[in-house]
């Protein structure tokens, strides 16, 4: 697992608790903060995920 993998997974999660906070208080910008972050994480998960791909294709 690449380390942008990990950081993204962690953006992702912070965003989900953002996001359910926001709901459920009702604060709209901290909900938008939240998606915001999981959107964030998502991508760099992807970005972690093309790298780990593109290593393995030099590798072999």
């Amino acid at each position: 697992m690449h380390r942008d993998e990990m950081k993204g997974a962690g953006k992702d999660m912070k965003g989900a608790v953002k996001e359910a906070t926001g709901r459920a208080t009702g604060d709209e910008r901290l909900e938008a903060e939240g998606k915001a972050d999981r959107v964030e994480g998502k991508v760099q998960k992807g970005v972690g995920n093309l790298k780990e791909a593109a290593r393995d294709v030099l590798k072999h």
